[in-house]
């Protein structure tokens, strides 16, 4: 309220009433229309025109009602503030501070509403990916719904686990008969010794059909390491056991930097093939005759190849000079076509991936005639590729040389995504042993055999990876405590094989071509 002898001007009482109506905010924006809007009707009808002079300086009507205001918004209590007239003037004093507006509240307020929509932004980017993940999630909650749907009946009847423990019971016997089979053929006292724990496991079993209770995952485990066991016993060819002075030293005790470092004739742009030496099993009378060094290197996505560059000496290779052109396939796209850095070649054949299929291929070099193998369950199409912290596509296949003959390395459902060591015929190209592991295929950056072992890198950095993985294909043994430095230049390691004739390692890095020498 403003007041002078005689006149008084009180907006407090409509003010008041529109306060009880609204929220706070409002009540500061209603409040300064109604006073201006009050102050200017009641003004006009006025003899006397109003200038106040305040302690600080002289305000203006407007101004002074939006103090008047901004008071009253805070405690409700209008004000009456005594004047005196003259020369038709009136004068009072005025207390600014009475008036002063709430900054700190204001800008709490303002801060409050800014986080507010911030919350608000977030929410709605997190709910927009939810409704594009939603698609994804539902393909996956069906593919898995109509997986477990066949085996719902059985769970529901209490028969899934009688299921599981006779198809165990089964592998169980057919361990037996092999065992038995190889005791009599060749009895040591490895074979003695894996008869004696077939027993005591086959104890348990018997126990688990009488009891009701299930340890599944315990007996399967020793059932694993049984089955390795039996294959160690009649895996190890006559030609690897009369060359034992060879792989004396079973386990690699370094790697030595790099003796090759070259750019790929094909250029750096080819980030993913395979590269190395041919490799044959080592013999006195053989050993580095007519060896020729090779590279492939995959096209299209770094995924598909159908040729093999060869050199037939190293000056040529070093050179890149005097290269043979080998296809494969008519075209990269071919059913026969390569797919995959895990390409080796081995004696006279070229051994690979075949395209956009599970199956394995064999080119013979002499005859020109491609052969396929087919392995059950084996992994395919980025199914268990080697991984790390990033995937290396179309690597779920790998072809591996050593001393004993050649490999192939992979990984099954039925083993969980964990490492299979197959070994194979060369000629005939067919599966003559299996190991399984429990490493995981995508845990590791590549693998390679060199003397019956199983070796697994793992990366350290853009330029160190390390063999930390051993499995012993002769003991069916592992051993995860190595800590073997393998330098490198660029992050991706596209392929990595052993070559049982020189001893080297080779690696195909991100378009550089290396070469290690294995240290025993």
């Amino acid at each position: 309220m403003v007041s002078h002898p005689g006149n008084e001007l009180d907006l407090s009482q409509p003010l008041h009433l529109h306060r009880k109506k609204l929220p706070a905010t409002a009540k500061v924006v209603t409040s300064v229309a109604v006073y201006i809007l009050k102050a200017k009707v009641v003004l006009k009808s006025q003899s006397c025109s109003f200038s106040f002079q305040c302690a600080v300086g002289t305000l203006t009507l407007t101004m002074l009602l939006l103090l008047l205001l901004l008071t009253s918004t805070s405690n409700g209590d209008a004000q009456r503030i005594p004047g005196l007239t003259k020369d038709d003037s009136c004068s009072c004093q005025v207390n600014s501070s009475v008036w002063a507006f709430p900054a700190m509240k204001f800008e709490g307020v303002l801060q409050l509403v800014q986080d507010c929509g911030d919350s608000l932004q977030n929410l709605q980017a997190q709910v927009k990916l939810s409704n594009e993940r939603l698609p994804e999630i539902q393909a996956t909650i069906e593919n898995v719904t109509a997986r477990l749907e066949p085996y719902q009946y059985l769970n529901d009847q209490g028969l899934y686990t009688a299921l599981h423990l006779r198809q165990l019971a089964n592998e169980l016997r057919e361990l037996e008969e092999d065992i038995s089979s190889i005791h009599q053929d060749k009895p040591s006292d490895q074979t003695q010794k894996l008869t004696q724990e077939i027993g005591k496991v086959r104890k348990e079993v018997d126990k688990m059909h009488l009891s009701n209770t299930f340890n599944m995952k315990t007996v399967k485990e020793k059932l694993r390491s049984l089955k390795n066991g039996v294959e160690s016993c009649r895996t190890i060819p006559e030609v690897f056991i009369s060359k034992q002075g060879v792989c004396s030293q079973r386990i690699m005790s370094n790697i030595s930097p790099p003796v090759i470092t070259k750019i790929s004739p094909y250029g750096k742009s080819y980030t993913s093939g395979s590269w190395g030496r041919q490799a044959k099993q080592v013999m006195e009378d053989q050993e580095g005759s007519g060896v020729f060094y090779w590279v492939q290197p995959l096209v299209n996505g770094h995924r598909l190849g159908n040729t093999v560059r060869r050199y037939r000496s190293y000056d040529d290779f070093m050179a890149s000079k005097n290269h043979e052109d080998v296809s494969v396939a008519p075209s990269y796209s071919h059913a026969n076509a390569i797919q995959g850095s895990g390409t080796v070649v081995y004696g006279e054949a070229v051994f690979y991936n075949c395209y956009n299929s599970p199956e394995l291929c064999r080119y013979d070099l002499q005859t020109k005639v491609t052969t396929r193998l087919k392995i059950p369950d084996i992994g395919t199409n980025n199914e268990f590729p080697y991984c790390y912290y990033n995937c290396k596509d179309w690597t779920d296949t790998d072809f591996a040389a050593d001393e004993t003959g050649l490999w192939v390395i992979y990984s099954t459902r039925g083993n969980h995504g964990n490492l299979v060591l197959s070994r194979l015929d060369s000629e005939a190209f067919n599966v003559t042993h299996t190991w399984t592991t429990r490493l995981f295929k995508k845990s590791v950056t590549n693998a390679f055999m060199v003397c019956g072992i199983l070796y697994a890198t793992r990366y350290i950095d853009r330029f160190h990876e390390e063999v930390f993985y051993a499995f012993d294909t002769a003991t069916g043994k592992d051993d995860n405590t190595l800590a073997l430095p393998l330098e490198k230049i660029e992050n991706g390691v596209a392929s990595l094989s052993y070559n049982p004739i020189d001893r080297q390692l080779y690696m195909y890095n991100d378009g550089y071509l290396l070469s290690y020498q294995a240290i025993f």
